[in-house]
């Protein structure tokens, strides 16, 4: 069997396994250096897109926290207006209150003070004898001292003996004068008593029930600018106390819901005669008078 030998020449494919090699390692050194670049970038990006997250949701958790502050400051400020209209209400309320109040002191004081004096002058005219000893003898009884000054004692033993008879003959006239006042006060203050008996009545006797029929007045009437409308309930102060009083206006306040009103354009008549009694008594100007007799033909009125 032949042989044959052959001697093959590795030299160019080791060169080029060489170049390969070379070739290779560049390509891994490329890899290697992409890798790098690559996890650098997505370093990066998560880095980013952490960042914009938490912005995002910070920015979200500010806008939220700023739309509930506008919210809670917008009802601050409305509860604020409400509070200083009503507190401009009661004010006015207050003010107008004051001055209803300084009007009605004013006039009661000077109806009271007017009864005081009037009254005062009658129990004086009812009890003068009283009223002369306690004013003016009982004064004179405490200047006593004035009235019967003692004589100047340089004097002669005659003259000081006549001046003690005569400031004795002068406390026995007072004495008897004191005497008489006091008796004529108890028979006077026993003869207003059986007068005073004769005329009072004992109300126990002739107590009973009864049922009477007391006028009220009801206004509705607008005092601010709130356009809120108040009602007044005017009673009268013949024959009712104030328990009286108060239950008529709770049972009328109660009875407003219930209560129709119609619409009335002329006037009582009664209320037009009073109406002119007062205006032709009247003091004012004519011109006024003539407005007022106006105005009250062309109101419009409602009643129940």
């Amino acid at each position: 069997m032949a042989t044959f030998n052959y001697t093959v020449d590795t030299k160019p494919m080791a060169e080029e396994i060489r170049s390969v090699s070379h070739h290779v390692n560049a390509t891994t050194g490329a890899v290697v250096a992409m890798q790098t670049a690559v996890i650098f970038a997505e370093e990066k990006a998560a880095d980013h897109v952490c960042n914009n997250v938490n912005k995002g949701f910070y920015s979200l958790i500010r806008s939220q926290i700023s739309q509930k502050m506008a919210k809670l400051q917008s009802d601050v400020d409305s509860n604020l207006m409400q509070l200083v209209q009503q507190k401009n209400a009661l004010l006015s309320i207050k003010n107008r209150m004051q001055r209803d109040y300084n009007m009605i002191a004013g006039r009661y004081g000077k109806l009271f003070n007017g009864l005081n004096a009037n009254l005062k002058q009658r129990v004086f005219e009812l009890d003068k004898p009283t009223i002369d000893f306690a004013i003016k003898e009982v004064d004179k009884v405490s200047n006593r001292t004035k009235y019967l000054t003692a004589s100047i004692p340089i004097t002669q033993l005659e003259s000081i003996s006549l001046s003690q008879r005569i400031v004795a003959s002068n406390i026995k006239l007072k004495g008897l004068n004191v005497i008489n006042s006091m008796r004529s006060f108890l028979f006077e203050m026993n003869t207003q008593k059986k007068l005073t008996d004769q005329i009072l009545i004992n109300d126990n006797r002739y107590a009973e029930n009864a049922t009477i029929f007391i006028p009220i007045v009801i206004c509705e009437c607008n005092r601010d600018k709130t356009d809120s409308k108040n009602i007044e309930i005017i009673i009268s102060d013949v024959e009712l106390d104030n328990f009286s009083k108060s239950a008529i206006q709770n049972s009328a306040y109660t009875e407003m819901n219930n209560v129709e009103w119609s619409q009335k354009t002329a006037p009582n008549s009664e209320i037009k005669n009073e109406f002119s009694k007062l205006l032709s008594s009247s003091s004012k100007a004519q011109r006024v008078k003539d407005l007022a007799m106006q105005l009250f033909q062309s109101n419009n009125f409602q009643t129940i």
